[in-house]
């Protein structure tokens, strides 16, 4: 059974950091695009970035580049998202999601996502 499960949420300062951690079991990377989505209070749920392959291709929201970084670990089955210069506007709570796919591309369209894993929660607040 596909799972995905986050971890590495938590309170921090503006300008600080965290690393954010995904789980996937049940299934090969290979094959699956995973992106990390978030969904602030009151405010639909966005595509932050996403990864495909062993990491040649990877994508960002405009709103994240130069600060985040999107990694895979293949052998531990684990798709880290590395958050650094934290705003206040990040606090949400980010989502790993994947779906299947034989393109080398990923795309951080919501509806092409079919897994969601349970969601950890981001505050950046002093």
């Amino acid at each position: 059974q596909l799972q995905l499960v986050e971890s590495g949420g938590g309170l921090v300062q503006p300008g600080g950091s965290l690393r954010l951690s995904c789980v996937a079991s049940g299934f090969s990377l290979d094959y699956y695009a995973i992106g990390w989505f978030r969904q602030a209070p009151g405010k639909e749920r966005e595509g932050v970035s996403c990864i495909r392959g062993t990491g040649a291709y990877t994508n960002y929201a405009d709103s994240v580049k130069g600060r985040f970084t999107i990694s895979r670990d293949d052998a531990k089955g684990t798709i880290y998202l590395q958050m650094n210069s934290l705003e206040p506007e990040d606090t949400a709570v980010y989502y790993c999601a994947s779906y299947w796919t034989f393109r080398p591309e990923c795309f951080l369209t919501l509806s092409d996502y079919a897994s969601w894993g349970q969601g950890t929660q981001v505050t950046v607040s002093s």
